[in-house]
């Protein structure tokens, strides 16, 4: 939701298909009156794989295990191969703890569920991470990759001692205090049309929306 999606140029490139979770038909019907955005199917058609809980796919000779994860958004899911499993928006390391759950159709309660689903792992498990930021307690170089029982260990936010509700607690007050990413309206107009421009206007220039609510009475 806050990231620009570079799926058609890996697409053009690879053949690759674009897969992603089946509540992105969710996401685009949440935000698809919100940019009048009417080229949008609500049925996830822009994607070449809807994927749900469960199920596999291959890339190459590697099998592709779909753990839906949602919280975050309603549409993310982790993809597990092998001992390996690449968590989406769900876990950061250790020391910076879990994504935010405040963008429409997130939900801190289903982030703490899809989170626990995780680390049901086994504690070999290695997580590869969406995101990392700096600084960081304890240091100064990014990292992408720790492991189930790291996590149930030492998360500062969802270690193995966090209860549902204490979690919910403190992943919401942390999200009232958090900007909107600066990326947000261009990456969401983009990514809900599976990494695609929105269409072009007359002038034949494309443009990104930016919904405008004036107080009643007020003239545009």
């Amino acid at each position: 939701a806050d990231h620009l999606s570079g799926a058609p140029y890996i697409k053009l490139k690879t053949g690759a298909k674009v897969v992603i979770g089946e509540n992105i038909r969710l996401v685009q019907q949440i935000f698809r009156p919100i940019f009048n955005a009417l080229d949008v199917s609500g049925s996830g058609a822009e994607f070449d794989v809807l994927v749900k809980d469960g199920d596999s796919f291959k890339i190459g000779s590697l099998t592709c295990e779909v753990i839906a994860t949602p919280g975050h958004t309603p549409a993310c899911v982790s993809f597990r191969i092998n001992d390996a499993v690449f968590v989406g928006d769900t876990l950061f390391m250790p020391d910076y703890g879990t994504a935010r759950a405040d963008f429409p159709g997130g939900d801190a309660r289903t982030l703490y569920r899809s989170i626990r689903k995780l680390l049901a792992l086994p504690s070999e498990t290695r997580l590869f991470m969406c995101h990392d930021y700096l600084p960081a307690k304890g240091r100064t170089e990014f990292a992408w990759e720790t492991t189930v029982g790291e996590e149930l260990a030492r998360n500062v936010h969802v270690n193995a001692t966090v209860s549902e509700d204490a979690f919910v607690a403190m992943r919401t007050a942390r999200d009232h205090t958090l900007a909107a990413p600066m990326l947000l309206l261009p990456s969401i107009q983009i990514n809900m049309r599976a990494g695609r421009l929105p269409p072009a206007d007359s002038n034949g220039v494309h443009y990104i929306k930016v919904p405008v609510s004036l107080p009643q009475g007020v003239a545009a």
